[in-house]
């Protein structure tokens, strides 16, 4: 009987009477009024009633239904997450990559995992990696070079990955940050993008790191860094700390191109000549 009672359709039925025979009696009150007009004029009003609750139950339904897909839709991305996470353990370089890929198209149409996915990424760069052109005194076999060569090809791809997950300098919307500490990194451009805390030190660097035209909006930090390659700056904005202590760069690097909020630390820190410095004329 107490479920009866709070029904909303009992409700309803019960509100269309009281408002159909509530309406008649007032319009009957005006003699002008026949019976027939009245009676029409709260069978409309009453109807009216029933008419919003229809309205009112669609839309419980469509929010319902609504709920119902994010929840699978969840479920999916969840479960495509934790199989891409276990396929970059896969042995093959070719599934590795498409892992990569998987993860970052899940970044992509999933907002809520981007941060997550970025620090995926960032630990597969932090994985011990050893190359030749890193470990120029070790001789090497022509098939562990091989390997050493095609997993070099994944990490690139995970480098790629990472700038094209980042959003764009000048834009609004979550700030996403990059901790890439004790990483062997290769070709890391973040070219024209837009980052929040970037953590990179004792990491290694061969061939560059491009900061052209990026907006770095959190503390940055390049300690204990050696970057045997080039440190582009063109155009790159720091709007917070920068630590350069004890930062090793093997070409010249152009301080002059790039803003600072403050000037950057760069204790312990070496550059070839030619190397503009900050606060250099």
């Amino acid at each position: 009987m107490r479920r009866l009672l709070k029904s909303p359709l009992l409700w309803t039925l019960l509100s269309s009477v009281v408002v159909l025979v509530g309406v008649t009696a007032w319009l009957l009150t005006d003699r002008a009024t026949s019976r027939g007009d009245a009676l029409k004029t709260g069978a409309l009003a009453g109807g009216a009633i029933a008419a919003l609750y229809g309205l009112w139950l669609n839309d419980r339904r469509r929010r319902t239904e609504e709920d119902r897909h994010e929840i699978e839709r969840s479920r999916i991305s969840d479960e495509r997450f934790a199989k891409s996470i276990e396929l970059l353990g896969n042995e093959a370089d070719q599934v590795r990559v498409g892992a990569m890929h998987s993860l970052a198209g899940l970044a992509r149409t999933r907002p809520e995992y981007r941060q997550t996915v970025l620090d995926v990424l960032c630990a597969y760069l932090r994985r011990p990696f050893d190359h030749p052109s890193f470990d120029r005194d070790r001789t090497w076999e022509p098939a562990d070079e091989a390997a050493a060569e095609r997993e070099r090809l994944v990490r690139r791809t995970a480098e790629r990955l990472i700038r094209d997950i980042l959003p764009h300098a000048g834009t609004t919307g979550p700030t996403l940050s990059l901790n890439l500490s004790d990483a062997r990194l290769d070709k890391l451009g973040l070219l024209g993008r837009r980052v929040g805390w970037f953590g990179a030190d004792r990491c290694e660097v061969l061939t560059y790191l491009d900061l052209t035209d990026t907006q770095l909006s959190g503390k940055f930090y390049l300690k204990n860094v050696t970057i045997h390659g080039s440190f582009e700056l063109a155009g790159a904005s720091f709007e917070r700390k920068v630590s350069l202590d004890h930062l090793v760069v093997e070409k010249p690097v152009d301080f002059s191109v790039a803003t600072f909020a403050e000037p950057p630390s760069l204790e312990g820190a070496k550059f070839p000549a030619g190397s503009t410095l900050p606060g250099s004329s």
